[in-house]
């Protein structure tokens, strides 16, 4: 079965009145019949040919120089994933300091569809990066956030590598900076966020592996569960791949 939305599906998704169910259902939004519909005006135009995070940028820059800000807080519920997904690019664009875009933006870090979550990280990510050593503090109290898609935003945002985004140099080079954010992880029950914190893992795997293998390793140790296994297992698996068959321990 084909993944490619209908044209009656299309419509609907840029109408606002429909939400994505998957990533081809995200790419087929034409951002201007949406933004039409949603402010009632034909000055927010978007060149729909651009990749898709460009598009959400866009549409943020287009909605701050002609609507403003202050369509936040009512848009950020919006029936439309893609219009609640820009809101976050909107919150990126804003004059105000690391605590408060992080504040701002942890509804849509924790909104139930998956796309909205990923653009809430992925719009913040070049100002985490900017400033690595201080979000990781500010990030600190959400990793023990009982809300499983809160955790989860802190691990990606910080990821070293990332997807879809820029790396982050520092981390690259000194992964050891965001223990802070993934020693209580360690053992998480999830399956998730094991997965998010195996892939920020992996990342580091990639620059650092030594550290990598030496931190699985002590976590093993200290917590030889099937969920820290499973956490290494993934994490390592670059690295697997690399060595030779008859070096493998």
């Amino acid at each position: 079965m084909s993944l490619k939305p209908t044209p009656e599906r299309i419509f609907h998704l840029s109408k606002g009145t429909l939400e994505t169910k998957n990533l081809m259902d995200a790419l087929a939004v034409d951002f201007n019949i949406l933004l039409r519909a949603v402010f009632n005006t034909k000055t927010l135009c978007v060149d729909n040919s651009l990749g898709i995070t460009k598009r959400m940028l866009h549409a943020a820059i287009k909605i701050n120089n002609h609507i403003g800000f202050e369509c936040f807080d009512t848009l950020r519920t919006h029936p439309s994933d893609t219009i609640r997904g820009i809101m976050a690019y909107l919150v990126a664009l804003q004059p105000l300091s690391l605590s408060e875009q992080f504040t701002r933006v942890k509804s849509l870090a924790d909104d139930i569809h998956f796309c909205v979550r990923e653009w809430a990280w992925l719009a913040l990510r070049p100002a985490v990066i900017n400033d690595m050593e201080k979000s990781i503090i500010l990030l600190q109290p959400w990793i023990s956030d009982p809300n499983i898609y809160t955790r989860r935003f802190v691990v990606e945002i910080t990821r070293p590598r990332g997807v879809w985004c820029g790396h982050s140099m520092q981390l690259k080079e000194a992964p050891h900076m965001g223990l802070p954010l993934l020693e209580p992880l360690k053992n998480t029950s999830e399956k998730y966020l094991q997965d998010s914190v195996a892939n920020w893992l992996n990342d580091a795997s990639k620059s650092q592996p030594l550290w990598v293998q030496e931190l699985c390793t002590r976590w093993f140790l200290e917590s030889p569960t099937p969920a820290t296994k499973r956490i290494c297992a993934r994490a390592l698996r670059t690295l697997k791949r690399e060595t030779p068959a008859h070096a493998r321990v």
